[in-house]
């Protein structure tokens, strides 16, 4: 099996911890190097979490950058209130080394790009190292094989305003001029089908049934989260977005998904607001893919069985019965 080369751009944040552990659990994928962005946290908090990640994996291999601490106009808005002042649901797990940090992730990226052959950027956060990038360097950033982002919404309600979705929202003119001037595939991986994507009590019992370092930690960090779904929506279990850009990724066909001209929103009461011409009244050319169905069954049991890949059978079992599965 070829894998594929990818930068994976992030904020973690409780969901792109998740979301990192498939990453390294996939066979399909070969991870060249983190960056973090602010976003859920800040960009430095956000790398330190990183490390907490690739310890656990034992991957301290793999490079982390930090990138950039501000939006591009926007004052920044963490969501700490989500995924805890920590951003790992307030476990405040050991740190690790801060020397395996470096400084500079646009210069990383953009050098990755030019000197790395068919590589990929899987972006879990705000596009604001992504903008950055592009436009320090159209020509090289646009060596990109394809991005995809998870961010926005077609016609779910937002999470942080009734329109918009947060990762845009924390940098909507940094979204917006990325994904108009970018001229690689762009696939929008928003809210309409991230929400589908629960894990609920029953699957993290299980996960805790299992009984490893990585269930535990995932069900460590969940906590926080948990509560924080059910305080705010009612949602028994939790919403793990960013997972499902790092499945769709290598599986395309666990989501459906149409191309559209699409805007962001940048001030006033839509900021962060995605606008998806679905119906082509601006007569523009399509510069994203918007992904609006998912089999989340499918891609649960890949993400189940990818982490745990010991206990597949048990996974089937529990998956397979209407009664616990979902």
């Amino acid at each position: 099996m070829k894998k594929r080369k990818v930068i994976i751009d992030c904020d973690p944040g409780i969901d792109d911890a998740l979301a990192l552990i498939l990453a390294l659990k996939s066979e399909e994928l070969d991870v060249v190097g983190i960056t973090t962005v602010s976003g859920n946290v800040d960009s430095i908090q956000g790398a330190k979490n990183v490390l907490k990640v690739l310890k656990l994996m034992g991957r301290l291999d793999i490079p982390v950058y930090i990138g950039e601490f501000n939006p591009i106009v926007k004052k920044l808005v963490t969501a700490q209130d989500t995924h805890g002042i920590d951003g790992l649901g307030e476990t405040f797990y050991s740190e690790v080394y801060n020397e395996l940090l470096n400084e500079g992730a646009v210069d990383f990226i953009l050098n990755s790009l030019n000197n790395i052959k068919d590589l990929s950027i899987i972006a879990l956060g705000p596009l604001t190292n992504l903008y950055k990038a592009l436009k320090k360097d159209y020509v090289i950033f646009n060596k990109v094989e394809e991005v995809v982002s998870m961010g926005g919404t077609y016609k779910s309600h937002g999470n942080c305003s009734p329109v918009a979705e947060f990762n845009y929202w924390v940098d909507p003119h940094a979204a917006g001029e990325f994904i108009k001037k970018f001229k690689k595939p762009f696939t929008m991986v928003g809210l309409d089908v991230t929400r589908e994507i629960v894990l609920t009590p029953n699957l993290i019992e299980l996960i805790k049934q299992f009984n490893t370092s990585i269930g535990n930690f995932i069900v460590d960090i969940t906590k926080f989260y948990v509560d924080f779904h059910w305080n705010q929506e009612r949602t028994l279990g939790c919403v793990i977005n960013d997972p499902l850009a790092v499945e769709y990724f290598i599986n395309k066909s666990i989501c459906n998904g149409f191309d559209s001209y699409v805007d962001i929103v940048n001030e006033g009461i839509a900021v962060g607001q995605t606008i998806v011409d679905k119906e082509k009244f601006y007569n523009k050319t399509p510069n994203c893919k918007i992904l609006y169905e998912v089999d989340a069954q499918q891609f649960m049991k890949s993400f189940l069985k990818k982490i745990f890949s010991n206990n597949k059978n048990d996974i089937d079992l529990i998956l397979n019965n209407k009664k616990y599965g979902s």
